[in-house]
């Protein structure tokens, strides 16, 4: 058996997984506008493990969301999987953000673009193809009316993420295929921290930062 801990933080989806060789065994998460991850985030770690009915001493790895994301939810998430790492004596995997929401497409052909909304008409993207290899790195692009033509000429491209909203308002092409309501989940973790603990693909508990894309900036408070 591997059985893994999965924790994804990045957006307003709070999402834990506990999966046995790449199954997911057992999912608790909540999409909460407010950002629910300080308050319910270990809740949803004791709930699956006793779900699974297993103990923390059964758990092989955490594997943790490592961004583009949420400053804040990407670090909340992370120093809980470092935290559990340590206390555990266990590897700490990390899996992209994109490349795990990208897995909630299950098109036969054409390309897929997860991605997150970066505020104003920016999103943090990469593309895949239809067997989720890599076609484009991850990037914080501004939209507007040309952006991706190049692959929507050339054939059907899905666009899945909370960045979908604001960009199915700029790009109206045939091709364009929106899969809307859907964020990052611990669900599809678990095949991709699988496939890392495999191949013994971990990182340095120590030393691991998520992957922010860009530095945090600091909004001035509402009056």
């Amino acid at each position: 058996m591997a059985i893994i801990l999965s924790i994804e933080t990045s957006t307003t989806n709070c999402s834990v997984s506990l999966s046995n060789e790449g199954e997911t065994l057992v999912l608790k998460e909540d999409n909460n506008a407010n950002y629910s991850h300080a308050e319910s985030l270990h809740v949803f770690i004791n709930e699956v493990i006793k779900e699974a009915k297993l103990t923390s001493k059964d758990i092989d790895a955490i594997a943790v969301s490592k961004g583009p994301g949420s400053y804040t939810g990407l670090r909340i998430g992370v120093s809980a999987a470092k935290g559990l790492c340590f206390a555990l004596n266990i590897p700490l995997i990390s899996v992209s953000t994109l490349h795990a929401l990208a897995h909630q497409v299950n098109g036969n052909d054409g390309l897929i673009v997860p991605m997150l909304d970066a505020r104003r008409l920016e999103v943090y993207s990469a593309i895949y193809d239809a067997s989720y290899n890599e076609i484009r790195k991850v990037e914080a692009q501004i939209l507007d009316d040309t952006s991706f033509s190049e692959y929507l000429e050339k054939g059907i491209v899905y666009f899945i993420g909370n960045g979908v909203e604001k960009t199915k308002k700029l790009i109206q092409h045939p091709n364009a295929v929106y899969v809307e309501g859907k964020l990052p989940s611990a669900n599809e973790m678990s095949s991709l921290a699988y496939s890392k603990y495999k191949t013994s693909d971990i990182e340095d508990v120590a030393y691991f930062e998520p992957f922010y894309l860009k530095d945090f900036i600091a909004l001035k408070a509402k009056k």
